[in-house]
């Protein structure tokens, strides 16, 4: 009675994590935007000719250039990068180009700095015109419906094992000091 109570538990551990598994593997858009979107239709498409897609759901992947708060809302000036695993921009240096982002929304330009990498579900409007150095650049231009910022992973250095200490190892896994031994007699 008890092995079949334990192996009753294992069964809905291994079923729990196998759930929970599955769930971290979910797409940062939801199933209703992504139902909407058109696959034939690449970003190059979209910067060629934005007023020909008005209207046109997308699903676009970047790094965030600049954040400005506006009447209209929050206008995000987004690198666009290939998507990788779930959405998230790639870390390669293949761009199609830029876009702009509008959330009716506030977001926080603190919060969406330069750099972050953003997932955003939106609607062609077609185009804006601003300058870009010192050429007038025509960026496309999303209406946003849904934004998923990524979290900002951390990298930490660990130097190679075996660890660098100025002591001497005497075989046990604690270091001890060095001990100078000096010859008797002299």
């Amino acid at each position: 009675m008890v092995k079949s109570a334990l192996y009753l538990s294992f069964f809905y551990a291994r079923m729990m994590l196998l759930l929970l598994s599955i769930a971290g593997c979910a797409p940062v858009i939801s199933k209703q935007i992504r139902e909407q979107v058109r696959p034939d239709i690449t970003f190059a498409d979209v910067l060629n000719d934005p007023d020909r897609y008005k209207g046109q759901m997308l699903i676009l992947s970047g790094d965030v250039i600049e954040t400005e708060n506006t009447k209209e809302g929050t206008l995000l000036k987004i690198l666009q990068r290939p998507a990788g695993f779930r959405g998230k921009p790639k870390d390669v240096d293949e761009t199609g180009g830029r876009f702009l982002a509008l959330d009716s929304r506030y977001l926080d330009a603190n919060v969406f700095t330069k750099g972050r990498n953003v997932t955003v579900a939106g609607e062609v409007q077609g185009k804006r015109v601003l300058p870009l150095g010192g050429i007038e650049y025509a960026y496309p231009l999303i209406s946003v419906k849904e934004i998923y910022l990524w979290p900002v992973e951390r990298n930490y250095y660990y130097p190679p094992y075996p660890y660098y200490y100025p002591y001497y190892y005497d075989g046990w896994w604690w270091p001890h000091q060095v001990i100078i031994v000096k010859p008797k007699g002299r």
